[in-house]
């Protein structure tokens, strides 16, 4: 494994980690926040793995191929816990913190440290979150605590305080681009997939291995741009069929999202870069036919429904609401 621990970017939070590890100053508790497919997890395993590998390249540096590291990697380590809600933008429950909790109170069966990887935090419930601040006040010297969550606010400040907080941020595009180019990724296809990953490169890894996503983007923009000039009638039957599959709804909004926030930056006339930059010529059509209250109107709406999702809102009228909330174009 190379200094960086093999990870593109995010050089600065690798290296203050290492540092814990050679000096033998880890905390108990560490919170990495930014966007979903920033590299949290990936960052988080690669720190389990710095912990407890048996044979590091050097201070610091894991190996990368002995058992721990592998184990670790594959999230199946005697020592390692990982606690997430059942799926992406579900409840983390209390139950799965005290099952946790239980684990905690046994020395390291194999290696130095115990680590409990929470991904997703911000989706706990109060009673999971609670559960956790008590976790944290009694965690033993043995136990490596680590959540992952999009941003700090959206956790109790009791919590927050007693993490210590790495705030991750999105790569340049560019920087994406070289790295799925040094992975064999043919250049244009690169630079498609790193201006939509909007500088996310485990996003951008999970675009160029799962060409059925890239496929139901281009099938929910196409769907967007066929809904702008639909009638009511039309715009109830797909709110019925996207309101059906939570999972489908809450990815084809992320699509949208990025989508009309390049229609706002366009009619702003900003000269930042668009992420859907394969659907540059209709951008720019609708853009120069709405005014900028009207797309910061349709960003924030994308927005306040990603939230109310996680509330559990009726995905019924939620998407209703949200088509008919869409300009006439």
């Amino acid at each position: 494994m190379d200094s960086n621990w093999n990870l593109i970017g995010h050089e600065w939070a690798v290296d203050m980690l290492k540092k814990h590890v050679i000096h033998e100053t880890t905390r108990h508790a560490y919170l990495f926040s930014g966007p979903p497919g920033l590299g949290r997890r990936t960052l988080a395993l690669r720190f389990a793995q710095a912990l407890n590998c048996q044979t590091p390249v050097s201070a610091g540096i894991p190996c990368g191929e002995c058992r721990d590291c592998k184990q670790i990697e594959a999230m199946h380590h005697a020592d390692l816990s990982v606690i997430q809600a059942d799926s992406e933008g579900g409840i983390l429950k209390v139950d799965q913190i005290r099952e946790v909790r239980k684990t905690l109170t046994y020395k390291p069966y194999q290696s130095k440290y115990r680590v409990a990887l929470f991904l997703r935090f911000h989706e706990a419930n109060d009673n999971a979150a609670n559960a956790l601040l008590k976790t944290l006040e009694e965690a033993p010297s043995y136990a490596v605590l680590i959540l992952t969550a999009d941003n700090p606010e959206q956790l109790l400040p009791t919590i927050v305080s007693r993490c210590e907080v790495l705030r991750l941020r999105p790569l340049s595009i560019a920087e994406v681009q070289r790295g799925l180019e040094s992975r064999g990724i043919e250049e244009r296809r690169a630079k498609l997939i790193a201006h939509i990953s909007s500088g996310r490169f485990g996003y951008a890894l999970r675009l160029t291995e799962d060409d059925a996503l890239l496929d139901k983007r281009e099938e929910r923009l196409n769907d967007l741009l066929t809904l702008l000039p639909a009638s009511r009638v039309e715009k109830f039957k797909y709110a019925d069929q996207l309101s059906k599959d939570k999972d489908a709804m809450r990815q084809t909004i992320l699509f949208w999202l990025a989508y009309w926030r390049d229609v706002m930056l366009r009619t702003a006339q900003a000269a930042s870069p668009l992420v859907n930059m394969d659907r540059n010529v209709e951008i720019e059509d609708i853009a120069s036919r709405i005014d900028l209250p009207s797309a910061r109107r349709v960003v924030s709406g994308l927005e306040e429904a990603l939230e109310k999702m996680e509330k559990n809102v009726n995905s019924r009228m939620l998407a209703e609401v949200l088509l008919l909330d869409l300009p006439k174009i």
